[in-house]
């Protein structure tokens, strides 16, 4: 196969990729960021105790992420009939790219918003803050790099479970590969696919990288200031007692 015959191919797969990683992140941002706090508020210690609720979430999310995503795909598809009309296609893909990506993101904004200091809480707890305040003020702000970085690892594996759904007909860069370069004993091509996945996560770890950096130095510069009016000056215990004595005089 020509590259000329390549490039409409190419693109066609990268927009169909582009279109389920999109719509799978949207949802897996709508779904797990909610869920993740939760398991971190109904936690023993948490601003909505709540044991059984904090286990029932756990325990969906510990089975979502167990899966592998193949077999959730395919345990899936009866669902995503009924909910898209079609069990194969990118629109189709989403349904089970978000359900798989839910519970993965949800782990990952526990442990972004566990590292929150406690004592940020605790102050804001003591200024009369009620528990969204809690939520929206300090744990996501103070979470925000953490929150990214784990957002960059959803991204990427959802590029990856995107490339395994195109062997059950989802189409994107991994149906690609496999109907033309393995299917038809194209090397070339299925090269020149496998080099376009790597470039996307590239760009999609890098983009994330120094979103991480930029809001980490953006909360520093934010908080260093406000932290150093606090402190009083240090004074000398020399000086101190000179002062002391000229009052005297």
């Amino acid at each position: 196969m020509s590259w000329n015959d390549m490039q409409p191919l190419l693109y066609n797969a990268c927009l169909d990729t582009f279109f389920m990683v999109w719509w799978a992140t949207v949802w897996a941002v709508i779904g797990g960021l909610p869920l993740g706090v939760l398991l971190v508020l109904t936690e023993r210690g948490g601003q909505l105790r709540n044991a059984a609720v904090n286990k029932i979430i756990s325990v969906v999310v510990n089975i979502g992420r167990s899966l592998p995503f193949i077999i959730l795909m395919i345990a899936l598809i009866p669902f995503t009939r009924f909910v898209i009309g079609t069990s194969i296609g990118p629109s189709a893909a989403v349904v089970p790219l978000a359900i798989g990506a839910i519970p993965f993101f949800a782990r990952l904004v526990e442990t972004a918003v566990r590292e929150v200091d406690g004592g940020l809480i605790e102050a804001a707890q003591s200024m009369g803050g009620g528990t969204w305040t809690i939520v929206f003020k300090v744990l996501l702000p103070q979470a925000m790099p953490s929150l990214v970085a784990g957002l960059t690892n959803t991204v990427i594996t959802v590029i990856s479970y995107s490339a395994m759904a195109g062997a059950l007909g989802a189409g994107g860069l991994g149906s690609a590969a496999i109907t033309y370069g393995q299917q038809r004993f194209d090397t070339r091509f299925m090269i020149v696919t496998v080099v376009l996945i790597i470039v996307i996560v590239t760009a999609v770890q890098l983009i994330g990288d120094l979103a991480v950096r930029a809001l980490s130095r953006r909360s520093s510069r934010a908080d260093a200031p406000r932290g150093l009016l606090r402190l009083p000056r240090p004074r000398k215990a020399s000086e101190q007692i000179q002062r002391d004595n000229a009052h005297l005089l």
